[in-house]
């Protein structure tokens, strides 16, 4: 191998590891803003043609693993734009949420990231991520899952176009599902 190639080869994988940084960078970030209930911020992170969705999962046999999670226009947690996800961080907001008041205490931990596909626009990534919420004086909820995301890159950092969760869990448990993913 050429000293040519090899500086290309070397040049190509400190690139892939910057970008590497800059979408758990991006993630960690957002990750802290859902924490800190900066909700108007967050939702400046998604594209204003946005697609959240969070299908239901069930447990199938291994036959049947096509029909482990529903598909979009079937039933869901969430199928929301960007103007749902406004309508849900509006109504956090008013304080007359009773779902969050008092307001939940999260911590979103973000792992696993995975570039799988980066056309130079638009970055596919898979991460996996575990959010733990308290609320009242005892109440405890963990959601444990996966997500792929679709980011478009910005001028400064990335924006995500579409976000797929996928629970861990068949049945919640929990008493609401008025957090984000």
């Amino acid at each position: 191998m050429s000293d040519e190639s090899q500086l290309t080869t070397r040049d190509e994988r400190i690139a892939a590891m910057l970008v590497h940084y800059e979408v758990e960078r991006f993630y960690y970030d957002e990750a802290a803003l859902l924490d800190e209930r900066r909700y108007e911020e967050w939702l400046a992170l998604f594209t204003d043609d946005a697609h959240y969705f969070m299908p239901i999962r069930r447990t199938r046999t291994q036959r049947e693993m096509d029909k482990e999670f529903t598909r979009p226009g079937e039933m869901a947690f969430f199928n929301d734009d960007k103007v749902l996800l406004a309508g849900r961080v509006a109504k956090l907001k008013t304080g007359r949420s009773w779902a969050e008041d008092p307001p939940s205490r999260t911590r979103h931990l973000i792992t696993n990231v995975r570039i799988v596909k980066d056309d130079g626009r638009t970055l596919e990534v898979e991460s996996n991520f575990h959010v733990y919420r308290t609320r009242l004086n005892s109440e405890e909820t963990s959601w444990i899952g996966s997500r792929r995301d679709l980011l478009r890159r910005t001028d400064r950092s990335f924006q995500i176009a579409d976000r797929k969760i996928f629970l861990e869990q068949t049945v919640l448990l929990s008493r609401n599902l008025s957090n984000f993913f």
